[in-house]
């Protein structure tokens, strides 16, 4: 036992608390960078781009990882950004609002995409169409990874962004010796609760892109049966 837990004798228990939060943080972020592989993936396979996959350095902070997605997610807009200014441009008015509008239906919106998606990307699919109606100007650009960079973003500014993520993997002391470098014992427990605060926030984001992914990518499948 540490001398310092004879005067906080609550340390042991915020060493495996803090332990358990990182170890959390970390799957969430390996997950959010394999996620945003697939969608790489997806819009490279069947809207022509030519994005690069990412990977999670082990040698930098949370900040940096968190930057690397961030970064991603940017080009990935960007990207849909063309697309839907050249649906935009090819569709008549009435047919792109169709597209904004919620109401429509899924089928019908495919199928006005794939009256000129060959033009805009020079050949195309029926999943080509499905990915860019489930992609451009839907909530998933618009809402869910906004979100997801806007969490990041503030996980990245906070205290936890210092956080090596090699350290997360050399056991707990550790990991309460890195956090105690940044900050002073009595604001221990203040950070615990940011960290879990931020933790809740990423947890329901990332999972909201996760299910979006999975939704394009079945609705790919679906289109190429």
């Amino acid at each position: 036992m540490a001398q310092s837990d004879f005067l906080y004798p609550e340390n042991p228990k915020r060493r495996q608390e803090v332990n358990r939060l990182h170890q959390e943080l970390l799957d969430c972020l390996s997950d959010s960078f394999h996620a945003t592989n697939k969608l790489i993936g997806v819009l490279n396979t069947h809207l022509g781009c030519r994005l690069a996959s990412i990977e999670m350095k082990r040698d930098a902070t949370i900040k940096e990882n968190c930057d690397i997605i961030i970064q991603a997610m940017m080009k990935i807009q960007k990207e849909l950004q063309k697309v839907d200014e050249a649906l935009k441009d090819k569709l008549e008015p009435t047919l792109y609002r169709k597209l904004q509008d919620i109401k429509e239906k899924e089928t019908e919106k495919i199928a006005i995409v794939q009256k000129v998606i060959s033009v805009i990307l020079g050949e195309a699919t029926s999943a080509a169409s499905a990915v860019a109606v489930k992609l451009v100007g839907s909530n998933i650009t618009t809402g869910i990874i906004n979100k997801l960079v806007t969490v990041l973003a503030q996980i990245g500014a906070s205290l936890l962004g210092s956080i090596g993520v090699a350290v997360l993997g050399l056991g707990i002391d550790m990991i309460f010796r890195a956090i105690l470098g940044a900050v002073e014992k009595t604001q221990l427990q203040e950070a615990i609760k940011s960290y879990e605060k931020h933790l809740v926030e990423f947890k329901s984001a990332s999972e909201k892109y996760h299910h979006a992914i999975i939704e394009v990518t079945n609705t790919v499948k679906q289109q190429m049966k």
